[in-house]
């Protein structure tokens, strides 16, 4: 029977897989992944509906198993009527055990879930070698997939590694098992 390697075991791997093509002298050159972060924007929904970050900030800490801090407004836009530091967004970074314990729900359990999945693209992953991901539903992850559909949010998720360029880095993810759209489906468009 295969058994099932997790994230972190990919990662122990990656230096095998990835030696020969980027030429690693050492185990501590090769890629890791260093914090993920998930980032909701809520904007101006708040004006409308003062327990919108609430909502989030739980659904968010169901999710992670972390509470998430909420980000305030860098300058005031008058034609959004936001001032500087009002809330508009929601965050949370994580490290070490929940970090892997997220990216194994999020490979093994959410994206199979997510209606039409054909994979990432992989303009995803940006020149610093981060992989980011856009959830539409927050509802594909296990824990809130009963809850109340007029509060579905999207959420953007982001994997920070230490590769060094979108090369490096697209062959990092490749090894974790981050699932890419085939070559071909991404060449016709």
């Amino acid at each position: 029977m295969h058994k099932h390697l997790t994230v972190k075991e990919k990662e122990n791997k990656a230096l095998e897989k990835m030696k020969d093509v980027f030429h690693y002298k050492n185990a501590m050159a090769v890629p890791k992944i260093v914090k993920v972060i998930l980032n909701v924007g809520t904007g101006t929904a708040l004006k409308k509906d003062k327990n919108k970050n609430n909502v989030i900030a739980d659904r968010l800490s169901k999710i992670t198993g972390q509470k998430p801090a909420l980000r305030g407004a860098k300058q005031s836009i008058s034609s959004f009527k936001i001032r500087q530091g009002d809330p508009i967004g929601v965050v949370v970074t994580l490290h070490g055990k929940r970090m892997y314990a997220f990216l194994e729900k999020l490979l093994n359990v959410a994206l199979p879930r997510t209606k039409d999945f054909r994979g990432i693209s992989r303009k995803a992953v940006d020149n610093i070698g981060n992989l980011t991901i856009g959830i539409k539903e927050h509802t594909i992850f296990p824990e809130t997939a009963d809850e109340d559909i007029k509060d579905v949010f999207g959420l953007s998720v982001t994997l920070v590694s230490t590769a060094k360029n979108k090369k490096e880095g697209t062959a990092f993810f490749e090894v974790l098992g981050i699932p890419f759209k085939k070559e071909e489906e991404t060449e016709g468009k």
